[in-house]
């Protein structure tokens, strides 16, 4: 027999299992290359799959868990040696701001702007420390009062403070609060001396029988409200403008005659009561003053001279 040559005698390779059918060798080896380069081939092949299993990962950076915060405790020991938390700090309230009136004694009340059967009477919470120091209504310069009165045609010009006590012979109205002390604030206030000032009020309005009282900011009616039905108005009851005429004030009992005077609810004035803009307040007192000059109209009400004060020539 002829004896095989090295060629016949090397074994047929086929391609590993593994590798890639899409994967291109750099170099084709021809069928007739020797077995060395037919080994070649192969080991080309396996280095390739070995460099691409044996290749360096680039190292994966791994997030350290975030830090947790741990409850600090402050132990307090006790007498027999063991600790326990001590109980967590409250806050503490603040006190009220109510202030006695001996805080403001050098000041005076003020005086009360009142006369029988006029058409309307103001009702204020009390003399700020500026008002009583003036001795006159609504002093404060940052106070809309007698800004919102010509606003809503309830005088024929601005007034000045200092003019209060014409209101009476000049335009039919008056003046009065529910307070008479006064204070920095109506914070300053206790809400049982409001609720007993809406007695002193009934007092009042049954002497002077105004036709109308004009109630000058939502705190002064709850404390009338409260003294009239022993219970805080509820959100849904309370309205700005007239109310029902079960709340008339001053009313006598068992004299038909004397049905009390009507209620009208208006805005604060105080510069401190932003939650209205200034044409909503303007909004809400007009209709106010559109019905005092009618009833001026009716009444055929004419001005005149204050007692006292010196004509002008």
């Amino acid at each position: 027999m002829r004896a095989k040559t090295a060629e016949e005698e090397v074994p047929k390779l086929s391609p590993r299992k593994d590798q890639a059918s899409d994967t291109e060798p750099t170099a084709t080896v021809p069928t007739t290359a020797s077995f060395k380069g037919q080994l070649l081939r192969f080991q080309y092949n396996s280095t390739t799959s070995a460099s691409d299993d044996a290749s360096p990962k680039s190292p994966v950076s791994v997030r350290s868990p975030k830090r947790t915060r741990t409850a600090v405790t402050i132990a307090a020991t006790t007498d027999d040696g063991l600790t326990e938390p001590s109980p967590r700090p409250q806050k503490k309230r603040k006190s009220s701001s109510y202030a006695p009136s001996s805080r403001y004694a050098h000041l005076s009340p003020l005086v009360d702007i009142l006369e029988p059967n006029l058409i309307c009477v103001f009702v204020g919470t009390n003399p700020g420390v500026q008002t009583a120091t003036a001795g006159h209504a609504y002093a404060h310069p940052s106070n809309h009062f007698w800004k919102l009165l010509h606003a809503s045609g309830l005088t024929d010009r601005r007034l000045s403070p200092t003019e209060d006590r014409s209101l009476p012979a000049k335009y039919c109205m008056g003046n009065t609060n529910i307070v008479s002390r006064p204070s920095k604030n109506a914070a300053e206030l206790s809400k049982e001396e409001m609720v007993a000032g809406a007695g002193e009020l009934e007092a009042k309005f049954r002497e002077f029988r105004p036709e109308a009282v004009c109630i000058v900011g939502k705190g002064i009616w709850e404390a009338i409200w409260k003294y009239r039905k022993g219970r805080a108005v509820r959100k849904e009851e309370f309205r700005y403008g007239w109310q029902d005429e079960e709340m008339n004030m001053g009313k006598i009992d068992g004299e038909e005659s004397s049905p009390g005077s009507r209620v009208f609810v208006t805005t604060s004035t105080s510069g401190l009561a932003a939650n209205l803009r200034p044409a909503e307040k303007e909004a809400i007192w007009r209709p106010f003053g559109e019905w005092v000059q009618k009833r001026r109209e009716e009444r055929g009400f004419v001005p005149r001279k204050e007692e006292g004060s010196v004509q002008k020539k």
